[in-house]
């Protein structure tokens, strides 16, 4: 079978689309953005270079970024459209099936060709915010309404956007609720876990900025930091705006506290690693689909603390048995409430690690999902 990956180059990316490697498919891959070839996906046929249609212009850059609005008005001038150069890699290829990942980036700009050829089919792919967050923009719903009547199969990270799916027009076939990534290297990752005993740190994930509510995190840590004295608190992916506070409220001198900025790019296995050693794992926002974070923390034996924005979390966290669930994510009292009824809770803490261990992680058996995934993409055959 030819499949045809229509989305822009991200880890997640990548780990779902190892799944189809040695399957026995043709897989082909149209960068929608051309970020450029990945060698970390030299086994698939890769459609870049077609977005510029003068590659050696030099100045582009610039010029998009310091005049955007200026660069969008003659952008035609400078580049190919997207439509035309899609329309001629489904001539040339002639796919069986296109998937495409998150509906604004790799569904909108093709659906127009997508309707012209009904006969080939279509999956797409839900993430993190996809439908959750955007489905309150007029525009943006205006285009969500737009493609899932068009769409034939869809994969989601969560049950909760496959109901506002059928919410908004999508009749097809569910191919099932899978993390972004496809599943977890169990076996690899246990030499990392540590026992519960001989964990201390607080792990908070340090995204801000749109959906990312770690400074609401920080501020609870803070009003409770002497409650502190044995833990370490490390911040992970911190954003600009989480170093400055961080800064700004010297909280380095209220608790033991480690940075690791986003533009550090912690590699995967570290945070992984870390979250190995950490007792309790913090992540807080208004939007997402199911995190892998949080799933990678509960893998890891973690004491997971999570937002639950459309009471998605709670698919895979019971409040107060494996988890706590915030429930406002903009309330850093409560969440510093929730820290503080866990974090001397040491049979909360070993029964919920115990649980996870058993019933949850075998769940996200990389090997698992893989086999499910195939079977998955072989039933659009039919």
């Amino acid at each position: 079978m030819k499949i045809l990956l229509v989305s822009m180059n991200s880890i997640h990316f990548n780990r779902w689309t190892d799944q189809l490697k040695d399957s026995g498919h043709e897989v082909y891959w149209f960068n929608i953005l051309d970020g450029g070839y990945s060698e970390t996906l030299s086994w698939v046929n890769q459609i870049v270079g077609w977005k510029q249609k003068f590659p050696n212009l030099k100045g582009r850059s610039s010029m998009k970024k310091k005049f955007p609005k200026t660069y969008k008005k003659l952008s035609f001038l400078i580049e190919n459209n997207t439509e035309q150069a899609f329309e001629k890699v489904l001539l040339e290829i002639k796919p069986d099936v296109v998937h495409s990942f998150v509906l604004y980036i790799s569904c909108v700009p093709i659906l127009k060709l997508m309707n012209k050829y009904q006969n080939i089919k279509w999956i797409y792919s839900s993430w993190g915010s996809d439908l959750y967050y955007y489905q309150n923009d007029t525009k943006y719903l205006k285009n969500i309404k737009e493609v899932l009547p068009r769409v034939n199969y869809m994969f989601s990270d969560c049950i909760r956007d496959v109901k506002l799916a059928k919410k908004y027009g999508f009749s097809g076939t569910l191919l099932g609720v899978f993390p972004g990534g496809g599943g977890f290297l169990l076996q690899e990752y246990e030499q990392y876990i540590l026992p519960v005993e001989k964990r201390n740190i607080i792990l908070v994930k340090g995204y801000q900025g749109r959906s990312g509510k770690a400074i609401q995190v920080l501020q609870a840590l803070a009003k409770m930091s002497n409650k502190l004295a044995n833990n370490k608190v490390v911040v992970f992916g911190a954003d600009k705006e989480v170093e400055s506070f961080i800064i700004q409220r010297e909280l380095n001198k209220k608790f033991d506290l480690t940075i690791y900025r986003k533009s550090q790019f912690l590699p995967h296995i570290d945070i992984i690693k870390l979250m190995g050693q950490a007792l309790i794992y913090i992540g807080n926002s208004n939007s997402d689909g199911m995190p892998n974070t949080l799933i990678e923390a509960i893998i890891m034996g973690a004491f997971p603390i999570q937002s639950n924005p459309g009471n998605v979390t709670e698919e895979i966290i019971e409040h107060n048995k494996n988890g706590l669930l915030i429930n406002n994510c903009e309330d850093n009292s409560q969440i510093a409430s929730l820290i503080v009824s866990v974090i001397g809770d040491f049979e909360l803490i070993n029964n919920a690690f115990l649980f996870n261990q058993k019933t949850i992680k075998p769940k996200y058996d990389r090997d698992k999902i893989l086999n499910e995934v195939l079977l998955k993409y072989n039933s659009t055959k039919d």
